[in-house]
């Protein structure tokens, strides 16, 4: 179960010949549209296109943007009994310009007000009736900071699913980063893990990651921290011990929706009962392929496999 923020990626595909002469801008010749379903949908997409079956909860407004956004899930065969709109409220909608291969512009249309108490009860118990339905194998915390997570709804829901025994998964992002607690893996990049617990990590190596993050397992009370370090790979701690996975070298078009990729193969990992650095090794595996595309692209499971047979840690991992 995927609960989070989500929004529709509006995407501008063109060429560009020509600097405008009414400013130092490029001109884009459109050639092509598109729309996908973006934020926490994405992290659905990539678990469907990982084999397994999403169930997505989510908020959008009682407006056009709202109606549409469900129309691009029914196209990806995703179930939208989880989406509850609340009228008044806009659905986000980002717009990205994309020139020869290369995003020039992006244009956010939001709104990021937290959900009034009354509009999280309802939300809450959407959530947990679906819970209770489907029963998840893990759930997955998708939190762009655009409202629809707020401190009621993430404490709230991690009870529920600890009651439950789901193990509970988290990409973060700065509002909430505190909020977080009693989760199976919590996954910040390198810079929300600092700005996240006000400290400063001068060189990127395990002992001062592990010094950091032992923060988040002992305080916090998590099984397990992920941090993305860009190029330089993951690093994934449990108790005393924590390892960097060193990237893979790829050719980056577009780093938009890596880290949804990440949290999907990690959530799928953890539910699959594998190890810490198999979970890390997969997830930072998926996350640079998808890097390797324009846009906001789901991870495609026999490319995966593909790269998977080329590295025998990864296959060693797996077997133990």
């Amino acid at each position: 179960m995927v609960i989070g923020d989500v929004m529709t990626d509006a995407y501008v595909f063109g060429k560009v010949d020509r600097i405008s002469p009414e400013a130092p801008v490029p001109v884009v010749h459109i050639t092509k549209r598109e729309m996908r379903p973006g934020g926490a949908a994405n992290v659905a997409i990539n678990i469907m296109a990982l084999g397994a079956v999403p169930v997505l909860c989510s908020v959008t407004g009682d407006d056009d943007g709202g109606s549409d956004f469900v129309n691009l899930l029914k196209k990806e065969n995703i179930n939208s009994n989880g989406i509850v709109k609340i009228p008044g409220r806009k659905t986000t909608i980002k717009t990205r310009v994309i020139g020869n291969n290369h995003q020039l512009l992006r244009v956010d249309d939001e709104t990021v007000e937290d959900l009034t108490s009354k509009e999280a009860d309802l939300f809450i118990s959407t959530c947990i009736n679906l819970i209770d339905i489907e029963k998840p194998d893990v759930i997955i915390f998708e939190d762009y900071d655009k409202g629809v997570l707020t401190e009621k709804v993430i404490e709230k829901i991690t009870d529920e699913a600890n009651r439950r025994k789901i193990p509970v998964t988290v990409d973060p992002k700065k509002k909430n980063f505190n909020t977080y607690k009693n989760v199976a893996l919590f996954k910040p990049n390198l810079h929300e893990l600092k700005s996240g617990l006000d400290v400063n990590i001068d060189k990127i190596n395990e002992p001062s990651l592990l010094t950091a993050v032992d923060i988040l397992l002992k305080e916090r009370n998590m099984e397990m921290v992920m941090v993305t370090l860009s190029e330089a790979g993951v690093f994934i701690a449990s108790g005393k011990e924590g390892i960097i996975i060193p990237a893979h070298v790829r050719n980056i078009s577009d780093v938009s929706g890596a880290g949804d990729t990440v949290i999907s193969v990690a959530s799928l990992c953890l539910a699959a009962g594998l190890p810490k650095e198999t979970i890390a090794g997969l997830a930072n595996l998926a996350g640079g392929m998808v890097c390797e595309l324009v846009g906001v692209v789901p991870i495609n499971k026999d490319r995966l496999i593909e790269e998977v047979e080329k590295i025998p840690l990864l296959l060693e991992n797996q077997k133990s």
